[in-house]
């Protein structure tokens, strides 16, 4: 008996053991990239090449980041950033929670073939749809009451008024985890309000929405990383604006343009990376906490 219970200690210590190498390799893999440019970040020019130096760079310097900040005009780029991806996001969570509330409560002739376009929309590529997207908010003339057309090229319209109509970026993704979310919610709760004489509106302002905090959570903070990281729709939609996805597109160019083409240009980028990341890195860190805790309590896995 007593081998039988050494035996199994072991096999249970071999077991930690092994899902400890396993977790700690796998970590490692996945922040190599970000362990090699904060290192390089903080090289001085002389270091790159250094055959000696592999982490810890001899000569630590600021002047990487100095540069990026300028070659990036870093503080306008994030403001611009910022206020677009909070905008973007706080309109797209009212529509997405709008529109999943709908699918998941009322019922009406074709409303699940409706809802299965939606999630069609999540495997059809955008690129497919650029030319016409383009031409639209180049010309847009709202169904001809506009004349010729307006220009809303260079601003935050064309993301806003897709934001509204529920078309913008990942929406069909955010309105699929609201209406899986409502779906599964007691449609007693409905029901006692109904009773106490409320109607649908303030049902669902005063019943739903508090008991819908997870989701909204997770669904504006996945909102705001998409648009913050989005390269293709601010190429399409921003050129000419000073936001950060397009800084961080042409820093090549720049920095060749500026420093000319040698080893700096290459610790300019990965400092550049990082300031880039960085808002991000903090703002998981501040809200870690109730981000997973939003994430388990929609049921969200994967």
């Amino acid at each position: 008996m007593r081998k039988h219970v050494r035996l199994s200690k072991v096999l249970a210590g071999c077991g930690s053991l092994f899902r400890t190498v396993m977790i700690v390799g796998i970590g490692f893999v996945i922040l190599y990239p970000l362990l090699v440019q904060i290192s390089s970040a903080f090289m001085a020019p002389g270091d790159l090449n250094d055959p000696t130096v592999h982490w810890i760079p001899k000569h630590t310097t600021l002047d990487n980041f100095g540069k990026a900040v300028e070659v990036l005009k870093y503080d306008r780029a994030v403001r611009n950033t910022l206020l677009l991806s909070l905008t973007v996001s706080l309109v797209q969570l009212i529509s997405c929670t709008f529109i999943g509330y709908g699918f998941a409560r009322y019922k009406f002739p074709g409303s699940r073939l409706l809802f299965g376009l939606v999630l069609l929309t999540l495997i059809v590529p955008p690129q497919m749809i650029m030319v016409p997207l383009f031409l639209n908010f180049r010309f847009f003339n709202l169904f001809g009451l506009l004349g010729n057309g307006i220009n809303l090229l260079g601003s935050f319209w064309p993301y806003l008024m897709m934001g509204i109509t529920g078309t913008g970026i990942k929406n069909a993704l955010f309105i699929y985890i609201t209406r899986q979310y409502f779906a599964g919610m007691s449609e007693s709760l409905e029901e006692a309000a109904y009773i106490d004489g409320a109607g649908s509106i303030r049902t669902f302002f005063k019943v739903m929405l508090p008991n819908a905090v997870p989701v909204l959570v997770v669904v504006f903070l996945f909102s705001f990383v998409w648009v913050w990281n989005d390269m293709f729709y601010a190429q399409m939609f921003l050129t000419g604006t000073d936001n950060l996805a397009l800084a961080i597109a042409d820093l090549p160019l720049l920095t060749r343009y500026l420093y000319g083409d040698h080893e700096r240009n290459t610790l300019i980028h990965n400092a550049a990376t990082l300031l880039y990341i960085a808002p991000m890195l903090l703002l998981y860190t501040v809200l870690q906490r109730f981000f997973i805790e939003s994430v388990e309590k929609t049921g969200l896995v994967g």
